[in-house]
């Protein structure tokens, strides 16, 4: 996650909370609405991305590397092309590039829920003209940070 995309969603969150702040305070009374935005700072509070880290470590959004390999018509299809744009759609970064033979490598970095999706269209689906054999992954292990800011196609 790029330090920009970090800001504006620290900003969506900053504002998310005035608004709930707002209508919670025109509701309930002022006692009652004060335990109330207690709670609400508390949880908001849990999800603010940490400028140290890359992603925001929150349960359920642990950070993960992986390493690919795919076999069977992967090149001379367009498949770094819709391999790169489908790891973007999905907030994933990280690398991809032909191989001498004949197959296609890269690594994977982001939220594990993330990465699984991108690990089953890599062994399920890629680029529209290709035919996919099989699909290696090894290598994959938690991460604390991001070592990539974009996913890039290598040549």
């Amino acid at each position: 996650m790029t330090r920009d995309l970090g800001l504006a969603l620290l900003r969506q969150r900053k504002e998310a909370l005035s608004c709930a702040l707002q209508s919670l305070c025109r509701r309930t009374p002022r006692p009652a609405h004060l335990a109330g935005v207690g709670l609400l700072i508390a949880f908001l509070g849990s999800l603010v991305w940490a400028p140290d880290l890359s992603r925001n470590m929150a349960e359920g959004d642990t950070l993960i590397s992986v390493d690919y390999e795919i076999f069977g018509k992967v090149q001379g299809v367009f498949f770094r092309k819709y391999t790169q744009a489908e790891g973007k759609k999905l907030g994933l970064v990280g690398w991809v590039q032909n191989t001498d033979q004949g197959t296609v490598q890269g690594q994977l970095q982001g939220p594990i829920s993330q990465v699984r999706h991108m690990q089953e269209w890599l062994k399920t689906r890629g680029s529209p003209k290709s035919h996919i054999d099989r699909a290696n992954f090894n290598n994959e292990k938690v991460i604390l940070k991001l070592d990539y800011s974009d996913f890039q196609i290598i040549k």
